[in-house]
């Protein structure tokens, strides 16, 4: 970007100068032919621009919407690790006047993260559906509620894929996983550990105090394959009012409880809802932990970790890949051609990547598959790696002609899916293509021999013979 903004300076500076001799050159052959070139210099300088710019997935600039500007200095710690990552985090209120996720056309924010748990109208120009159309759009969002959750908190949440409980005083309660504090409480500050095991969302690292929640209880739409728990209850967790006394049995209790919920979308947006604004506080970040019934005391939590490593996640720093330089070509050449004939064998290869927060590096897995596909899969095989991103392999083109793809369906938990597919025809042979004789004819070319000589034996005997 600092070469573009020498060229566009040191253009600026002599452009006066520079028209206004081409302007005075003698022939207007030559001044056309001048101001042509001025033309389509300037107009490659973008095309310069964009490629010195390094590719990046992970999402930099990002807005955090607020209810209150002190959640800034209470919730510090979370944002201080977004910041010291690279991140440029834009804080407003919810009701900002201002507000806004676009402008002509084009979004200012690459992600969004709504600490607004009682806001009941967004300002400015933002609303329901432009926070769904941001989703839509492949930006990601971190949404976090707690027991004033609005209505619109909740709605956002519904149609990402997930249910807070209706009853908008209960709180999640657990009489046995509760953290023992100096005060008895009513045991709503719960211990989780019970978290899923994936090591591309959660970080190669094991979390290993347990996890403090303080908030609402959500369930998973049954309808959404695309949500995931990430953080569960313990059985003995149920959802109710805390203040008072139960005169119907709990809709959610046990595992059905989900405290922290991600989603994917098919356009790979990543989503983290979670029902407790205070997860991300300084005071639970920072706070010892011990579970009621267990002598093991933690001097602190790990929602800091927690937090962090789910961040990375749903911020594209973990688990994003890209495909790139899908080839194909008949074994022993080089060149990709234009038609296939039908039992050509072929050669495929494709580079996956992985970033790592930093850079791109190989992705290594033995689950990669291409289809040759028409209408179905007529070959499917699982590629083989070298180790060093290249996945690889070769296969006999069928007896069927056609067009067919190339498709490379990847899907794996937590990572990005792929989705990559290239069109080649498939011929017969030409008629000068086949064997002079088949082998399997051989039978029928016996028959027609024996045939003509039975003929003429037959015919020399009836002649002949009196």
């Amino acid at each position: 970007m600092g070469i573009c903004i020498v060229l566009f300076s040191s253009l600026s500076q002599s452009r006066s100068s520079y028209i206004f001799r081409i302007l005075n050159s003698t022939g207007a052959a030559e001044r056309m032919t001048k101001l042509s070139a001025l033309v389509a210099a300037v107009s490659l300088l973008p095309i310069l621009c964009f490629s010195f710019s390094p590719e990046n997935p992970t999402d930099r600039r990002v807005l955090v919407l607020l209810d209150d500007l002190s959640l800034k200095s209470s919730h510090s710690i979370f944002f201080n690790s977004l910041k010291s990552r690279g991140f440029d985090l834009d804080f407003k209120l919810a009701d900002d006047p201002k507000l806004s996720l676009q402008r002509y056309g084009q979004y200012l924010y690459d992600a969004l993260i709504l600490f607004t748990p009682s806001t009941d109208r967004f300002g400015g120009s933002l609303d329901l559906a432009g926070v769904l159309d941001f989703v839509d759009s492949g930006h990601d969002l971190i949404l976090a509620a707690d027991a004033s959750a609005s209505d619109l908190i909740r709605n956002i949440a519904t149609e990402c894929g997930v249910d807070f409980d209706e009853d908008s005083s209960a709180m999640v309660i657990d009489h046995k996983s509760y953290a023992v504090t100096e005060t008895e409480g009513d045991h709503t500050l719960i211990v989780s550990d019970d978290y899923i095991q994936s090591d591309v969302i959660l970080g190669s690292t094991k979390v290993e105090s347990p996890i403090l929640y303080k908030g609402i209880a959500h369930s998973l739409n049954a309808a959404n394959s695309l949500v995931l728990k990430v953080l569960s209850a313990s059985p003995s967790a149920y959802s109710a009012n805390p203040s008072s006394k139960l005169s119907n049995p709990p809709l959610l209790i046990g595992s059905a409880i989900s405290l922290v919920s991600v989603v994917q979308a098919r356009n790979n947006a990543r989503i983290m809802i979670t029902g407790s604004l205070d997860m991300f506080s300084n005071r639970l970040l920072r706070s010892g932990v011990q579970k009621a019934g267990d002598s093991n005391k933690y001097s602190k939590s790990g929602n800091e970790q927690f937090v962090t490593e789910l961040s990375k996640w749903v911020f594209h720093e973990r688990g994003h890949l890209k495909a790139v330089n899908l080839r194909h070509h008949k074994v022993g050449e080089t060149d990709e051609p234009a038609i296939y004939r039908i039992n050509d064998n072929l050669e495929f290869s494709v580079q996956i990547y992985e970033w790592s927060g930093k850079s791109w590096g190989p992705y290594v897995a033995n689950d990669v598959q291409v289809q040759f596909y028409m209408m179905s899969p007529y070959v499917l095989k699982t590629l083989f790696t070298d180790q060093k991103g290249l996945y690889h392999t070769s296969f006999k083109v069928p007896d069927v002609y056609g067009v067919f793809q190339f498709k490379v369906e990847y899907q794996r938990l937590g990572y990005t899916s792929l989705s990559l597919s290239k069109q080649i025809p498939v011929r017969p042979f030409k008629h000068n293509e086949y064997e002079r004789f088949i082998t399997t004819a051989f039978p029928y070319y016996g028959a027609s021999f024996i045939t003509m000589a039975g003929f003429f034996i037959f015919s020399i005997f009836y002649l002949y013979n009196k």
